[in-house]
C-alpha cells in the first residue's frame, strides 16, 4: 500500500495547519481555562470545508477521501483537541451516518447545513447504564400512530447542549436486545427534548458535554434513520470510522506535546548546557517520535483501507488503541521533560496531558478495542 500523500492531500494538510496555527491555537488555552466552546471557529471551519470534508459534492460537501479528512483533523488537534472532537463527530459519525443510511429527504435537509458548519451535530448513544454495553440502552421509542414517543436520558454527549441536530439510539423493542435498537434524528428545540447542564471535565474542556433528556418527546416516523431495528448496525458501522478520527486526534495531541518538548529541551539549561544534550532527554524524545510515527502510519493505513472499500474494523480498533495510548504516554513524558513547569498551566503540555486521557475512553475504551481485535483474530 502506497503511504505517500497526493498533492491534493498535502494541500488539505497545509490549509488545516495554517488555519489551526492562526485561528485556533492563539486562544486554545483561554478557551480551555474558561471551558468556553469556540463556536466562531466551527463556522470558519465550515467555510473552509472542514466540517464536511467527506460529504459528497452533491450535498455541498468536499467529496474528499478519509485520508484527507484525518490529515486535517490531526492538524486541528495539534492546536485544540476540543475543537477537533467536534469536527470528528461531525464528519465521522453524523455526516457519515446520514449519507450512508438516510433518506434522500434527510440528506438534502441536513448534509448541506452540516457541511457548511451552519449546524453542529451530536451523537447520543451513552447512558448511565449503557456505555460499552450498547445492548443495555434504556431510552425507549414507542410507536403511537404516525409518531414515536421517546423517553430516556443520554449521558456524556459531546456538543449536546448546543447541537442543532442529534443522532440518537433508542429501543423500539426491549425483548430483542441490540436487534431492537433504532436510530433517530432530532432537531434542537423539539418539544420534550432538552439538554442538561454542561459537565465539568478533566480535559477537552473547550467542548460541551451534557445530558440529553427525552420526556415524552414526539417524533414523526420520518425521524428514523435507516430502518427500525437497524440502530445497532448503524452505531457499530459509524464507530468503526469514528475510531479512525479519534486516532488522528490522539496523534495530533501527541505531536503537539512532542514538539513542545523538543523546543523546551533546547532552551532549558541545567548544569551549564541545554537539557537536550543529556542522553536521558534524548532517549525520551526519540521514543516519542518513534511511537507517534507508528501511530500515524497505522491511522493512515486504516483510512486507506476504508477508502479502498476494504474491511477495517480490526484496523480501526488497533489504530485507536495504539494512538490513544501513545498520546497518553507521550504527554506524560512531555511533562517529565518540562519538570515542574510541565504541571503549570502557563505551559501547554499540562493541557495536552489532560486532553489525551479521554482518547482512551470515548468511542470505545481501550479495553473494548482489545475485545474487538481479539474477536477478529479468533474468527480467523
Amino acid at each position: 500500500m502506497d503511504l505517500r500523500l497526493s498533492d491534493e492531500q498535502l494541500l488539505i494538510q497545509k490549509m488545516a495547519r495554517d488555519f489551526a496555527e492562526k485561528e485556533i491555537a492563539p486562544t486554545a488555552a483561554e478557551m480551555d481555562e474558561q471551558a468556553q466552546v469556540p463556536l466562531d471557529n466551527f463556522r470558519k471551519m465550515g467555510e473552509l470545508g472542514f466540517m464536511g470534508l467527506t460529504v459528497s459534492e452533491a450535498y455541498d460537501g468536499g467529496g474528499l477521501d478519509t485520508v484527507s479528512y484525518i490529515l486535517a483533523l490531526e492538524e486541528i488537534s495539534r492546536a485544540c483537541a476540543a475543537t477537533a472532537v467536534v469536527m470528528s463527530i461531525q464528519n465521522s459519525l453524523i455526516n457519515y451516518c446520514i449519507e450512508q443510511f438516510g433518506t434522500e429527504e434527510q440528506k438534502e435537509r441536513y448534509l448541506p447545513r452540516l457541511a457548511a458548519g451552519e449546524w453542529i451535530g451530536a451523537f447520543a448513544i451513552t447512558e448511565a447504564g449503557a456505555g460499552s454495553d450498547v445492548g443495555s440502552i434504556s431510552t425507549t421509542a414507542k410507536q403511537a400512530g404516525d409518531a414515536y414517543i421517546i423517553n430516556g436520558v443520554k449521558h456524556f454527549i459531546t456538543s449536546g447542549s448546543f447541537a442543532d441536530l442529534t443522532l440518537f439510539f433508542a429501543s423500539t423493542d426491549r425483548s430483542k436486545g441490540t436487534r431492537g435498537l433504532t436510530a433517530f434524528l432530532v432537531e434542537k428545540g423539539t418539544p420534550g427534548f432538552s439538554p442538561g447542564p454542561d459537565a465539568h471535565k478533566l480535559g477537552i474542556r473547550a467542548s460541551s458535554t451534557s445530558e440529553l433528556i427525552f420526556d415524552d418527546c414526539r417524533l414523526p416516523l420520518e425521524s428514523v434513520l435507516g430502518a427500525p431495528g437497524q440502530g445497532f448496525k448503524i452505531a457499530m458501522k459509524s464507530l468503526d470510522g469514528g475510531r479512525i478520527g479519534i486516532a488522528a486526534q490522539a496523534v495530533g495531541i501527541a505531536e503537539a506535546a512532542y514538539r513542545a518538548s523538543v523546543k523546551y529541551a533546547k532552551e532549558r539549561e541545567q548544569f551549564g548546557q541545554p537539557i537536550a544534550q543529556f542522553q536521558a532527554i534524548q532517549w525520551i524524545l526519540a521514543d516519542m517520535a518513534t511511537r507517534i510515527e507508528a501511530a500515524r502510519l497505522m491511522t493512515w493505513n486504516t483510512a486507506m483501507r476504508k477508502d479502498a472499500g476494504e474491511s477495517y474494523t480490526r484496523e480501526s480498533a488497533m489504530c485507536k488503541l495504539f494512538a490513544s495510548e501513545t498520546a497518553t504516554w507521550v504527554t506524560g513524558k512531555a511533562i517529565q521533560v518540562h519538570g515542574g513547569y510541565g504541571c503549570m498551566k502557563e505551559y501547554p503540555v499540562e493541557r495536552y496531558f489532560r486532553d489525551a486521557k479521554v482518547t482512551e475512553i470515548y468511542e470505545g475504551t481501550s479495553e473494548i478495542q482489545k475485545l474487538v481485535i481479539a474477536h477478529s483474530i479468533l474468527r480467523e
